[in-house]
C-alpha cells in the first residue's frame, strides 16, 4: 500500500523531496528534482549556504544562478536550517561530508546526525536514500536500526544506497546521463530508489544490496587511486633514471588494448580519491585483512606533495639560491584543473612544506581568489602577475586559463607537476619535472 502510494506521488511529480546537505553533490541533485517537476526543499546547517539557494544564488561553478533562479521563482526549489523541513518529505536523499579524523578513520559524525534527525521526523511511505561515500554495510548497520524502530522496512519504508558520481568541471558527464547505481534494503526498497532516480537519471543500475552499491564507489575510487599511485611511483623512479615519466606515459597509452594512462601529479585532491579507499581499508582491518594495495598507494601519494618541495629546493639549489627567503609562487591551488574546488588539494601541503622552510609564498588561481593555510591568510596575485620578480613557481594545477608561454618566458625556474608546460615555446632548460 505504502509503495504503491509513494510510486503514484513519484510518477506524478507530487512528491516531496528534501536533499539534505547542499554542498557539491546535493545542489546538482536539487536543480535535477527542480528540473523534473518536484518541490524540492534543500536542508543544510550552512546558514550562508541556505540564503543563498533561497536567493537563486550558486556558489557552485557547475551551477549557473540564473537556473537557480528560475526554480525558486517557480516555487519549485527551497532551502532550510530547520529540520521539520523532514516531517514532510515523501523522498529524503543525504548527501552529507563524510571525511577522515586525524588518524584517517571514517568520521561518521555527520550520517548519524542526519539520521537522528530523519528519525526524529519520520512517517510510513517515507524513502529515504544515502548518497555519502561510505564503507560497506553503512545502511544496513546505521540506517536501518534506527529508522525501522516503529516502521517496516519494505513495506512502511523504503531505505537505499545510491552512490554519488560527481566529477565537479566535467561538461560532459552530468547528473542526467552518469548512470546511478541503486542497492536496496529489500527488493520493494530498490523499486521505490528506482523509481525516484528514473525521473532524472537516464540509466539507473540495480544491485543486490545496500552493501554492494556501497562497494561500487569504493571500488570506482580505489581504482583510481591505486593507479595514480602507480603512476606517481613512475614518476619518481623516472626521477632517478633521468627520464621524463610524463613521456613514457603519452607513448605507453598509444598501445590501443591493455593499458589506460594515469598520470602522475603533486598529490591527490578532492573530496573522493584521497579518502574513500581508505573508508574501505579501515573497514577491512576490523575483519583482519589488509588491504595493502590501498595502503601502498596512500603512502606513495600521500608523499608527493613532499616530493614536489624537494623538487623546489633542488631548483633551487642549482642556482646557487636557497629556499629559505625564496620568493615562489604556485600556479593553481584548486585540487583539479579549472574548479574552485580546494578540498584536499595538494597544493595546501606543498604551501605549507615549503613555508616550514622558510620561502615566501604566493600564489595565481583565477578560481580562488584566498586561501588560508596553516593560518597564513593568502590572496591571488593577479594573472598579469610578472614571474620574473620571484624566484620559482611552482605548477600545481594546470588551470586553462594559464599563458604557458608567458610563464616560461617570465620564470626563471619551474618545477612542472603536470607538464603542463610540454607544449610551450621558449628556454625549456628552466622547467623541471617530478
Amino acid at each position: 500500500m505504502h509503495f504503491e502510494a509513494l510510486k503514484q506521488k513519484i510518477e506524478a511529480r507530487t512528491a516531496e523531496v528534501v536533499v539534505v546537505g547542499i554542498g557539491y553533490v546535493g545542489l546538482p541533485l536539487i536543480v535535477a528534482f527542480a528540473r523534473a517537476g518536484f518541490h524540492v526543499t534543500g536542508y543544510d546547517k550552512d546558514a550562508a549556504k541556505v540564503d543563498k539557494l533561497r536567493r537563486g544564488e550558486s556558489y557552485i561553478e557547475d551551477i549557473p544562478s540564473e537556473v537557480l533562479r528560475v526554480f525558486v521563482s517557480e516555487g519549485r526549489l527551497t532551502a532550510t536550517t530547520d529540520p521539520s523541513a523532514l516531517a514532510k518529505a515523501d523522498a529524503v536523499v543525504v548527501c552529507v561530508p563524510t571525511p577522515l579524523n586525524k588518524t584517517k578513520d571514517p568520521d561518521m559524525r555527520f550520517i548519524a546526525a542526519s539520521v537522528e534527525e530523519i528519525g526524529q521526523h519520520l512517517h510510513p511511505g517515507m524513502l529515504v536514500v544515502l548518497e555519502s561515500t561510505t564503507y560497506p554495510g553503512t545502511t544496513r548497520e546505521m540506517l536501518v536500526p534506527r529508522l525501522t524502530q516503529s516502521l517496516t522496512v519494505g513495506e512502511s519504508i523504503f531505505i537505499a544506497f545510491s552512490p554519488e558520481r560527481v566529477d565537479p568541471g566535467n561538461k560532459t558527464y552530468l547528473t542526467s546521463n552518469t548512470p546511478k547505481v541503486v542497492g536496496g534494503t529489500t527488493p520493494t526498497c530498490l523499486r521505490a530508489a528506482t523509481a525516484l532516480y528514473s525521473t532524472i537519471i537516464e540509466r539507473v543500475v540495480p544491485v543486490s544490496s545496500t552493501d554492494t552499491a556501497e562497494m561500487v564507489k569504493l571500488l570506482e575510487n580505489t581504482f583510481r587511486a591505486v593507479n595514480i599511485g602507480l603512476a606517481n611511483e613512475v614518476a619518481l623512479m623516472s626521477s632517478r633514471l633521468g627520464i621524463d615519466a610524463h613521456e613514457v606515459i603519452r607513448a605507453a597509452s598509444t598501445k590501443p588494448f591493455g593499458f589506460m594512462p594515469f598520470y602522475p601529479g603533486p598529490g591527490l585532491g578532492g573530496h573522493c580519491i584521497p579518502i574513500d579507499p581508505l573508508y574501505l581499508s579501515w573497514k577491512l582491518r576490523a575483519l583482519k585483512f589488509q588491504s595493502r594495495f590501498i595502503e601502498l598507494a596512500d603512502a606513495i601519494n600521500t608523499e608527493m606533495p613532499r616530493h614536489v618541495v624537494s623538487r623546489v629546493v633542488a631548483a633551487l639549489n642549482q642556482r646557487s639560491k636557497s629556499v629559505r627567503g625564496a620568493r615562489i609562487v604556485i600556479m593553481g591551488v584548486a585540487y583539479k584543473r579549472d574548479v574552485a574546488d580546494v578540498r584536499e588539494s595538494p597544493a595546501l601541503d606543498v604551501i605549507a612544506g615549503l613555508d616550514e622552510l622558510g620561502a615566501r609564498i604566493s600564489y595565481i588561481d583565477p578560481f580562488v581568489s584566498n586561501v588560508d593555510e596553516g593560518g597564513h591568510a593568502l590572496a591571488s596575485l593577479p594573472m598579469d602577475a610578472d614571474l620574473s620578480d620571484y624566484d620559482a613557481v611552482v605548477v600545481v594545477t594546470d588551470h586553462s586559463a594559464f599563458d604557458w608561454d608567458k610563464v616560461l618566458s617570465q620564470a626563471p625556474v619551474i618545477v612542472d607537476t603536470r607538464d603542463a608546460l610540454k607544449n610551450a615555446k621558449g628556454d625549456r632548460s628552466k622547467v623541471i619535472g617530478l
